[in-house]
């Protein structure tokens, strides 16, 4: 159905209509408010790895308002991150169920928000919810900034955009997004429906949008200032958050029985190739992603784990059986304001060296804010540390159960090492630490690995013969 005149631009809520006029359909936004009829919970989303309760720590709303889909709702914490909670809904908000610093429940509600009775009928487990007044499925009530929404073939819209595109006949796949994190707006649905059934060319980002800062190494803690901190006091501290769950990490990893192996690896062929692709991620990115070393550790790891296969694995609590892993979800320890976490880059197998740098990117600027996707924490199935980053050189990395084992990188040295002719040379040194379950991993099979992952990174163009 194509579009005739012009559409009134209003700020949401507003909704789609259509009229007959001397025969021709013209479609119109309703420019009064419009009638808000169904109150629905908005739930907490699961957070993930069996968490229970959270700590709010903002919340950005209060009764009365009226918000719109995407909006910010509150900011929790759980034991992994910080975890940004938006609106589902375009609406009032009637009642609130949460206050900042105290604890909230996954699943149930945290604020009750009234809208159109069309809207409800978009999303059945809100309405279940009404009519129930019980939880919803958790991922039908909020989830984080990053993969809200992500149905219908990865497409982001709210249902109310939903509902337009379907009353219109609109496939929301040929529609180019310009909403936070790519989600698809009601004014893009109507600026497709202006241009003839065709997205408006894709220009510059929104201004809103700020451009993405590209990370220097996977840690993104600031350096520190070298100004001692005195105490002069004693202090509780409570162990929260991210405290807490690396407690409880560590004190399951205490349980496992593991064995390390170390090795220095010579990456002067690899600073080399680095420094020639460097220029094209500059240029393919528009200056948004750079090529540090921890994609190609990351690659190197999973063309070595597509022949060692064991080693991405899980193992279930009393090692009875251990899940080989289809899919390399290869996690890397990081530095955030609130803590060490370790997200992980999903389906490394499957993707380019590029691509793995843009989700590094990604992972990397959300981490500076202490916001990083749930998803993008939850799933991993082999894990590298990049300690060199801050600066030590061998460590003993701990298992991040359920998985198997785990690797970490030193800090690069200049060190005199003797060349095949019996010469003394400057080398470009790292070494790499690996610690693996020795109920599941053998001594000789890490090695192994081990050799292989080195080829990789000693001379990176062997890399092509096992790439697809």
């Amino acid at each position: 159905m194509r579009a005739l005149g012009n559409f009134a631009r209003v700020a949401a809520p507003a909704t789609l209509s259509t009229s007959v006029v001397g025969g021709n359909t013209r479609m119109f936004f309703r420019t009064t408010t419009p009638a808000l009829g169904t109150v629905v919970p908005f739930n907490l989303a699961d957070i993930g790895e069996g968490i229970l309760n959270v700590e709010v720590l903002e919340v950005h709303v209060k009764v009365g308002d009226t918000i719109s889909a995407f909006d910010k709702i509150c900011e929790v914490q759980s034991d992994k991150a910080t975890v940004e909670i938006t609106s589902r809904f375009d609406g009032v908000i009637k009642k609130m169920h949460i206050v900042k610093g105290e604890q909230a429940q996954v699943g149930k509600a945290i604020l009750d928000i009234e809208v159109e009775d069309d809207v409800v009928e978009d999303a059945p487990a809100a309405k279940k919810d009404a009519a129930a007044n019980s939880p919803t499925p958790a991922a039908a009530s909020a989830t984080s900034t990053t993969d809200f929404s992500a149905t219908n073939n990865k497409v982001l819209a709210a249902p109310a955009t939903r509902r337009i595109a379907k009353e219109q006949n609109i496939d929301l796949t040929k529609i180019t997004p310009t909403g936070k994190n790519g989600h698809i707006t009601k004014e893009d649905v109507i600026n497709y429906l202006e241009n003839g059934n065709k997205s408006p060319a894709a220009s510059a980002p929104p201004a809103s949008r700020a451009p993405m800062s590209p990370p220097a190494a996977a840690s993104s803690a600031p350096p520190s200032s070298g100004a001692p901190v005195r105490v002069r006091e004693d202090r509780t501290i409570q162990v929260t958050g991210i405290r807490k769950a690396m407690v409880k990490s560590m004190t399951e990893a205490n349980e496992i029985p593991d064995f390390g192996a170390s090795d220095e690896i010579e990456i002067s062929a690899l600073i080399k190739t680095r420094e020639q692709l460097k220029p094209v991620f500059k240029d393919r990115s528009q200056g948004k992603v750079s090529l540090s070393f921890m994609p190609f550790f990351l690659k190197a790891a999973s063309l070595g784990l597509l022949q060692y296969p064991d080693i991405n694995a899980y193992t279930n609590k009393g090692c009875t059986e251990f899940t080989i892993k289809g899919s390399h979800n290869l996690g890397f320890a990081m530095d955030t304001p609130n803590g060490l976490i370790v997200p992980n880059i999903k389906n490394v197998q499957d993707k380019s060296l590029y691509e793995i740098a843009e989700d590094l990117a990604r992972i990397l600027e959300t981490g500076k804010r202490g916001s990083v996707a749930q998803s993008d924490l939850m799933g991993g199935t082999f894990t590298i540390s990049n300690i060199g980053s801050i600066g030590a050189t061998y460590t003993k990395p701990v298992i991040f159960a359920p998985q198997v084992a785990i690797g970490a990188i030193g800090r690069l040295q200049k060190l005199p090492r003797f060349d095949a002719a019996g010469n003394v040379v400057a080398a470009n040194i790292i070494n790499v630490s690996w610690s693996a379950d020795h109920r599941v991993v053998d001594g000789a099979t890490m090695v192994r690995f081990n050799n292989l992952f080195k080829q990789y990174l000693e001379k990176p163009v062997t890399m092509l013969v096992d790439l697809k």
